[in-house]
């Protein structure tokens, strides 16, 4: 079976929400787009280019991988981050997208996503992982789908924005594994989850 592991950008109150650029997401009237940009530096870079070094595919949700063609789909910067991206085999979960041919080496995942995911990770294959997508995200933690997160935990409260674990989110807990702090105060920290058994 197949693990899939996040990485996600959140504040210190919890929002994922629209940390690119002003007009990233802006859903539910969201104002603070932008806000994780600059918090970047080589410490950082250092680390999400080791995370991104590590074989395996990608799962996405339709409006993040729609969003990451324009970001790193037609980019040939060198970068290692937009070798993997464009290099991995990039699952879409989406019930809407008529097809993945926007980006090369992606695959259409058509259906409700905790059941079409599920399968997948079921299957022999690399590993998965995300990045972003919080929506598809608290679908599968709800269902108890993902198996490892490293939060970029950014030194700023929003009190507003979607939260990746909202009031939905089922008890669950974590074993912090390992955590970095870079030179602009975020925390890079890295979790698995646990079992029933062994919480």
């Amino acid at each position: 079976m197949r693990s899939i592991a996040v990485t996600m950008w959140v504040t210190l109150d919890g929002v994922a929400q629209g940390l690119g650029r002003p007009d990233e997401d802006t859903r539910g009237g969201f104002t603070h787009g932008g806000w994780g940009q600059r918090y970047n530096d080589e410490v950082m870079g250092r680390e999400m280019a080791q995370s991104m070094a590590k074989p395996g595919d990608m799962l996405f949700g339709r409006r993040t991988w729609q969003d990451f063609i324009t970001a790193w789909g037609r980019s040939t910067d060198g970068n290692p981050v937009t070798a993997h991206m464009n290099a991995a085999t990039k699952y879409v979960v989406s019930r809407t997208l008529p097809d993945a041919d926007a980006w090369p080496g992606s695959i259409l995942l058509r259906g409700e996503a905790v059941d079409v995911v599920a399968e997948l990770k079921a299957q022999p294959g690399d590993d998965l992982s995300i990045i972003g997508s919080v929506s598809l995200v608290q679908s599968l933690h709800a269902a108890g789908l993902i198996d490892h997160y490293t939060l970029v935990i950014c030194p700023l409260a929003l009190g507003v924005g979607t939260r990746l674990f909202d009031d939905a989110s089922p008890l669950t807990e974590f074993d912090l594994t390992s955590s970095v702090t870079t030179t602009t105060g975020v925390i890079i920290a890295h979790y698995d989850r646990r079992t029933p058994d062994a919480a």
